[in-house]
């Protein structure tokens, strides 16, 4: 586990956007659970390669014409339990740190796994995102 002065910023970045921390299992499910129209769920991590360019793409993506009515974070390494709860619900996928999950009506509808996001641009990142939206925020 990281200490949290070096999670807390990267927490802060998704969450003074408006993303909603998670931080138990009993959260996640509630927010999963009783999710209306589309959600995002942001596994957040301290992956630099990753996540430095995840965290900016996923901001960017908000600023499109149609965004996600509901915003929501998990930290991998750090909330262990509320990330584990999440991937349960990501299932086919495979555990991936950070990711990217698109709800909508609680039902999966859109992934963004590690190796999508490794290596993409913060702009790649947004512009994919902004095609589920365009898709699935109806």
């Amino acid at each position: 586990m990281y200490p949290i002065e070096i999670v807390q910023p990267m927490k802060n970045d998704l969450t003074r956007v408006g993303f909603n921390e998670l931080t138990t299992a009993a959260a996640v499910d509630h927010a999963i659970e009783n999710s209306k129209g589309t959600m995002v769920m942001v596994v957040n991590s301290v992956c630099g390669c990753a996540a430095g360019n995840m965290r900016p793409g996923v901001k960017k993506s908000l600023e499109h014409t149609v965004v996600p009515n509901e915003l929501f974070t998990v930290f991998a390494g750090f909330d262990t339990e509320a990330t584990n709860q999440a991937r349960k619900y990501f299932l086919p996928y495979p555990p991936s740190s950070p990711s990217i999950a698109v709800f909508h009506n609680g039902a999966l509808v859109h992934f963004l796994e590690r190796h999508h996001i490794e290596g993409a641009t913060a702009d790649m990142i947004s512009d994919n995102l902004k095609a589920a939206y365009d898709e699935f925020c109806k």
